[in-house]
């Protein structure tokens, strides 16, 4: 489970709050996730980029909405990966 806080255009919502979330990445942020790891990154630029990823499959659907939405990852309760 993941804690997202969001930022959106005035008079919504931008609670953070607990979500239980199980999505396929796309290809590109995979092997984003992946070079970066490979290449020694900061747990903070993880999950910058997994913010990035879960942003884009989540809450902007693939840019099908929410476009001007800007997501942290704040809090992790537990998280995992396969492939």
């Amino acid at each position: 489970m993941v804690c997202f806080g969001f930022t959106v255009s005035p008079g919504t919502t931008d609670d953070a709050r607990m979500r239980h979330l199980t999505l396929a990445l796309p290809p590109h942020h995979t092997a984003r996730l992946l070079d970066a790891q490979d290449a020694g990154a900061t747990d903070r630029e993880l999950q910058r980029a997994t913010a990035d990823a879960l942003g884009e499959v989540y809450f902007r659907d693939g840019d099908r909405r929410a476009h001007d939405l800007q997501v942290e990852l704040t809090d992790i309760e537990q998280i995992q990966f396969e492939l």
